[in-house]
Parts: C-alpha cells; sequence; structure tokens
C-alpha cells in the first residue's frame, strides 16, 4: 500500500531528525534516555477515520476504525503523542490484543511479536489543520506552528495498523547521546 500523503524524507526537521529516523521502538529510545517512563491513554475504541489513513487501512473514508491514542511521558513530561488505527473487524482476530492495552505501549507488542512486519517509516510535518496535530497539541500551554510526525503501517497475518507517532516539544530535552544501547532492526515487510 503506498502512502500519497506523507512523505519518505523529512527535510527541515531539525533537532527532531535522529528521533524520526529510528528505526526501533520509540518507547525503548525514550526509556533509555529518561528516568520515568509512562503512557496515558487520552481515548480508545471508534472514531471516524482520518482523511489521510483510510486507504492504508482499507476503510472507507465514511467509515469508523478502532483508534487508540496516548500521550508517553518520560520524567513526568509529554513527548510523544501517539494514534493507532485499524480495521473493526481486525480487532476480533489479528489486532485484538490491542483492545487490551490499558497503559501499556504499542511497541511491547509490536517489537516483541515475532509475526508482526512493519513497513517504511513516512514523514510529515503537521499543521493546526490536521487532526492529529489538534489531537496532541491539547497538552500543550503554547502550540508550536507545525509538530513533526511519523507514521508506519505494520502487519499481522495480512491485516494492517496504523502507527503514527507526534513528537512534542519535550522530545528534544531528552538525551540524543548517540551511544546508548541500539535496539535491534525491525523486519520490513
Amino acid at each position: 500500500m503506498h502512502d500519497t500523503y506523507w512523505q519518505g524524507l523529512m527535510l527541515g526537521a531539525g533537532a527532531y531528525a535522529p528521533w524520526l529516523r529510528d528505526e526501533g521502538s520509540l518507547t525503548l529510545r525514550i526509556q533509555q534516555r529518561c528516568g520515568i517512563f509512562t503512557v496515558r491513554p487520552v481515548r480508545s475504541g471508534l472514531a471516524r477515520v482520518a482523511f489521510d489513513e483510510a486507504a492504508l487501512l482499507g476503510v472507507a473514508r465514511d467509515r469508523y476504525a478502532f483508534s487508540r491514542e496516548v500521550y508517553l511521558y518520560a520524567d513526568g513530561r509529554p513527548v510523544v503523542f501517539a494514534h493507532s488505527a485499524c480495521a473493526p473487524e481486525d480487532l476480533q482476530g489479528s489486532w485484538r490484543a490491542l483492545r487490551d492495552l490499558g497503559n501499556r505501549s504499542l511497541g511491547s507488542l509490536l517489537f516483541t511479536h515475532p509475526l508482526v512486519e512493519r513497513h517504511p517509516l513516512r514523514y510529515k510535518a503537521l499543521q493546526f489543520h490536521h487532526p492529529l496535530y489538534r489531537n496532541a497539541a491539547t497538552l500543550l500551554g503554547g502550540a508550536p506552528q507545525r509538530m513533526w510526525a511519523r507514521r508506519s503501517l505494520f502487519t499481522l497475518h495480512g491485516a494492517p495498523l496504523l502507527v503514527t507517532e507526534v513528537f512534542l516539544p519535550h522530545i528534544l530535552e531528552l538525551r540524543t547521546d548517540e551511544h546508548a544501547p541500539r535496539q535491534g532492526r525491525p523486519r520490513f515487510g
């Protein structure tokens, strides 16, 4: 499936670039760079599919998808807004574990399941008109003009799950130390 709305390059990402391009578990990378890591769920359930997600999920634009949104916190500060979506019927099959994640990170499932395949990362500088920008900005006192995000399609038994991570300004306060332990490389489909 080709993503026509997001790009394969991240021109102009500046200090966000190392976070955007890392192909391993974002959860693990944040955990390696902070003292206390927490996941705070925002919403989980059926929601209208976003215009730029429909084709990737195989869901009609006027239909609903299962959506889970959380904030990832590092040392008490929100650093990432994460949004995942899949077709509702896949909650009974391939992605049934999504329903019971609670305050656990999705990465704990995606990077430990041997049959999950990840497609290449795609990037976008989100602006106010994008629904994920507005959702991500709710915790920020003053929202920046744009927020960098990345997304990737994961598949399990052919069922797609779209995971989008919006990087909040506090992520830049974490160590970007390239000497931190390296993660294993994911499989690409």
